[in-house]
């Protein structure tokens, strides 16, 4: 290989590459040109001089790979120079630093080997010492470990977004996954120029809605003092993946938008906590944002206003430093970290909402206000073949296991069932729906442990979830969900969507309906309140004026306004929603306090059936007397009420779904439906001798073939298949039981349903049931059973089992299983299928009785349908 001189080197290194200081900002590469990736440059340290920084550049790679310093002996001079002037100003800060060092590692050292002293002294056990390394060193690679995903993280926000492609092939943007989703690099482009400006706009946010939230929630754990000292939010700007623009189902008065956002920011912030003094580095967040353009006006700048959200909860992470995070109690730091992102959920995630008015036609009520679109009733049934996660004397136990449902920023929690792997909670809980586009209801299943309070300590047992536009298009949903990030286990859920109408005579019938459904916390309408502000509050001290803030109250529900700062006249303008049982016997409360004295500086009492006696039930932008205040005090505010309607149920659902009503008489009860099947194929033996497809034609004469749906076959529709094409699925899937053939080696027949989802980036597996496994001694009937394995790896994280089926030679599973992979690699990825018997091993013979080698690369896996098809069992096969 030929080599460059040092010298010359040297020079070209002068020339083309300028001395930057490390903690200037480095510019990412251009995109047009075809450049090296760069990575962000880490920060020196105050010990640290900048010399090895100028010497990097210089080393070239020989042919082995090895780095070569070319440039040293010249740069070697230059850097000496540098670093006596660089040291010199800086040598009384050093020593400091090195004696607050020393310092600092003999007390370290000196309580180590207390603690080892005291528990020797007071005669404790050794477990008093392995325990808490156990602990210290799983957190130190666990803090290495979403260290190194922030750092790949940050360095993928300053790259251009060819770099970041060709760095990580494997997590393209989702404009490549979603035709619908477009490239927005100018957008990129324009948020790197207005991200300075922007900067001070997400700092006045932070000071003034996020701290007070937090201070609050901390409290209630007795923290208190809690607040920012300074916020940098750094130079790094938030970078969108890809924008999708709705067209269709859209008002015509409103442009609606979702972002694929990723903000890995560099940024620097330090807050108090009483006396301890923490800080926040390396945030990040990603989700989708929705960003709402209403209403469109006749005047420029042509929208009256913006509404910005989450839909769903984005992924945040952060890194906490200072005292708070060396000082863990233990729990301290993750107790903070839960609320922090609580209260940014409770900020941006919906139902709350960031709204922005750009016009002063448009009145606040019309861009704050709630409107909710319907209500989702949802019933958690129960669950089965869950985990195993608590371990007991004897091996593995069982579970205690408690349910989450997420919808946006709404959470609600079942009870926990102790030491059971088919919980069945009989839960229900309503949620208010604000958009019914791209919305997901999400459902975690954990196992709780017992721990203090505020440390996340539960084990996760696994996830799904619904997309609403489904439910609300079958009006009623009973099905049964795969779990995902989980080896086994399915959850049984209810949904029903009710639509929201202004008309009071369908009030009746769905109180009548609440009463036969014998669950005291349903609903029959929502109330939405708009807390405009408040005129002439009386003084709760003679010496200033009061801090107010406003409470409402309905049932047990409570909503409460921002805080103002000595203002006896405050504007809050902020909305509410509340759930309301009977309209007829039910009140808003209200009341107003200074949070300085915390007195009742006045209230007023609003009796909801006045409100259905309105025009369109509703009270726009009215003046309330306020009571035990001042002679001129009062309250503007908006009252809108809508009562529940139930959806329409698809037609084409109703054979399924009429038994999934959401009736108390069979809430945990799993109903078993009889359908007429088309008619099928005689004997699968008609088939090629591999596979038979399910699409074959068939003759008119045959006659319709009664099938049992169970709970377990709907398991395989998910959470992406409607309910109501449950009978079509399953029965294009199942075949007669009778056939004349054992197959092409004479092992048996295996029915199959395999699909992927290139959305959800989810493979689906469906074993339905074997036919014909050889019995070559009738008193050894096999214990079929079947395991699966992703190829090439058979690694232990795709390893999926079914139960064993005692004596049977055609058994019947209907089991599903899932996989999360890309569809880059289920290209070169193949499905191994064994069937073992459970007698094999006592036997003495082998326990296989067939195996397949299924290729995913097969293009009908990725269509809607999938692949359902027969396969012929092959003999064994020796692992390569």
């Amino acid at each position: 290989m030929r080599t460059t001189p040092p010298n010359q080197s040297a020079t070209t290194m002068s020339d083309n590459s300028p001395s930057v200081p490390l903690a200037d900002f480095v510019e990412p590469p251009n995109p047009t040109e075809d450049e090296p990736f760069v990575p962000l440059a880490a920060p020196s340290k105050m010990n640290e001089t900048p010399v090895a920084a100028a010497a990097t550049p210089a080393s070239t790679p020989n042919s082995n790979g090895t780095p070569t310093q070319a440039a040293a002996p010249v740069a070697a001079p230059a850097a000496a120079a540098i670093a006596t002037t660089t040291v010199a100003p800086s040598s009384s800060s050093s020593s400091e630093n090195s004696i607050f060092s020393i310092l600092y590692t003999v007390g370290k050292k000196v309580a180590i080997v207390g603690s080892i002293y005291l528990v020797g002294y007071m005669g404790w056990s050794v477990a008093w010492l392995i325990a808490p390394v156990i602990l210290s060193v799983a957190r130190d690679q666990l803090g290495k470990t979403s260290a190194k995903k922030r750092d790949i993280a940050k360095a993928s926000a300053l790259a251009c977004e060819k770099d970041v492609i060709l760095a990580r092939i494997d997590e393209l943007p989702a404009w490549v996954y979603f035709p619908d989703v477009e490239r927005c690099e100018w957008l990129n482009k324009i948020l790197k120029q207005v991200w300075p400006n922007a900067n001070h706009f997400a700092r006045t946010l932070v000071k003034e809605t996020i701290e007070p939230n937090v201070a609050l929630a901390l409290s209630n754990y007795k923290m208190n003092g809690f607040r920012f000292d300074r916020i940098i939010l750094g130079t790094i700007p938030p970078r969108i993946g890809g924008v999708k623009i709705y067209d269709k189902n859209v008002d015509r008065n409103e442009i609606i938008m979702d972002l694929d956002l990723f903000y890995a920011s560099d940024c620097d912030i330090n807050f108090y906590l009483g006396g301890m003094k923490g800080g926040i580095k390396d945030f990040q967040i990603h989700g989708w944002v929705r960003v709402v353009m209403k209403p469109l006006i006749r005047s420029m700048p042509l929208v009256g206003g913006l509404q910005i959200f989450f839909l769903n909860n984005p992924n945040i992470d952060f890194n906490l430093v200072g005292v708070i995070d060396f000082m863990d109690m233990p729990g301290l730091s993750d107790l903070l970290r839960r609320i922090i992102v609580e209260q940014i959920g409770a900020v941006m995630v919906l139902p709350n909402k960031l709204p922005i008015s750009l016009s002063e036609e448009v009145s606040a009520v019309a861009l704050k206000m709630p409107e909710p679109e319907g209500i989702l009733r949802i019933h958690v049934v129960e669950a089965k073949d869950l985990m195993k996660k608590d371990i007991s004397m004897l091996g593995k136990g069982k579970s205690d296991p408690y349910a989450i449902i997420n919808v946006g920023a709404q959470e609600f929690k079942t009870q926990i069932i102790d030491n059971n792997v088919n919980p069945k909670w009989d839960y229900w809980c309503e949620a208010v729906i604000f958009t019914t586009i791209g919305h997901l209801i999400g459902f975690s299943l954990w196992d709780y442990d017992q721990t203090m309070p505020g440390v996340q300590n539960d084990d996760v047992l696994g996830r799904a979830s619904i997309d609403i536009a489904s439910v609300i298009k079958k009006g009623v949903v009973d099905s049964w969900l795969t779990l995902e990030d989980a080896k086994h286990g399915l959850l049984h859920v209810r949904l029903q969507w009710y639509k929201l109408t202004a008309d009071p005579n369908d009030l009746q019938q769905i109180l009548l309906e609440t009463q036969l459904l014998r669950v005291t916390s349903m609903s029959s309408a929502v109330l939405s309140v708009f807390i405009d502000s408040a005129r002439h509050l009386k003084q709760a001290r003679s010496s200033s004026k009061p801090d107010p803030y406003l409470v409402c109250s309905l049932n047990k529900q409570k909503q409460q306004t921002a805080m103002i700062m000595r203002d006896d006249s405050p504007v809050w303008e902020q909305g509410f929603t509340f759930l309301v049982s009977n309209p007829d016997n039910e009140s808003l409360n209200i009341k107003i306090y200074d949070q300085k004295t915390g007195n009742d500086i006045g209230q007023y009492t609003y009796t909801l059936s006045t409100l259905l006696k309105q025009f369109n039930m509703e009270v726009i932008q009215q003046p309330f007397q306020l009571q035990k205040s001042g002679p001129e005090s009062k309250l503007y505010m908006s009252l809108s009420l809508r009562i529940l309607k139930p959806g329409e149920i698809d037609k084409e659902s109703d054979a399924l779904e009429q038994v999934a009503a959401l009736t108390r008489s069979s809430s945990v009860k799993t109903p078993d439906l009889t359908v007429v099947a088309p008619p099928a194929f005689k004997d699968p033996s008609q088939a090629p001798n591999k596979r038979q497809s399910t699409e074959s034609p068939i003759s008119e004469e045959e006659l319709a073939v009664p099938l049992k749906i169970s709970p377990a076959m709907s398991a395989s529709t998910s959470s992406e298949k409607p309910i109501s094409e449950l009978a079509a699925s399953v029965l294009t899937h199942r075949f007669p039981d009778t056939s004349s053939t054992a197959g092409e080696h004479g092992l048996g027949r295996m029915q199959m349903s395999i699909r992927y989802s290139a959305q959800r980036q989810k493979l689906d597996v469906t074993l339905h049931k074997i036919v014909k496994i050889p019995l070559r001694d009738p008193s050894n009937i096999p214990d079929p059973y079947v395991k699966l394995y992703l190829l090439p790896g058979r690694t232990k994280e795709s390893k999926r089992k079914t139960g064993v089926i005692k004596d049977n030679c055609n058994p019947v599973y209907d089991a599903s299983f899932e996989y999360l992979i890309s569809i880059a690699e289920l290209r070169q990825t193949e499905l191994e299928v064994t069937v073992c018997t459970q007698k094999g091993f006592l036997s003495g013979g082998s326990p296989i009785i067939g195996m397949l080698k299924i290729p995913l690369d097969d293009s009908e896996i990725t269509t809607p349908a999938g692949l359902n098809t027969w396969f012929d069992l092959q003999p064994e096969m020796r692992h390569e």
